[in-house]
């Protein structure tokens, strides 16, 4: 369920504090174990890239988690930061 009173946590924040930090991992560390670039961690780490499919499978192997673990973080968050400002009335059957 998405709350509707707060925007939920990036993903990238979630990597930083409940993985990098208590791991004693840099962004530098991790990109290089993954084979990717430097800027895509720093900029998922900043929210200024979002967690794709394929990073999904690679931060989940890396840590030991699921790939939809990643994308549901990014999923819930983009869900709620893009939720428009009016109400769609449902559609009504008519017979």
């Amino acid at each position: 369920m998405i709350p509707e009173n707060r925007i939920p946590t990036h993903p990238g924040v979630v990597l930083e504090e409940e993985f990098l930090v208590p791991l004693g991992l840099t962004q530098v560390s991790l990109a290089k174990h993954l084979g990717i670039p430097t800027q895509r961690i720093n900029e998922l780490v900043r929210g200024k890239r979002g967690v794709t499919p394929e990073t999904a499978w690679l931060l989940a192997g890396a840590f030991g988690t699921t790939p939809q673990f990643w994308l549901n973080l990014q999923a819930n968050y983009d869900l709620a930061s893009n939720r428009p400002n009016r109400t769609i009335q449902p559609l009504v059957h008519a017979a």
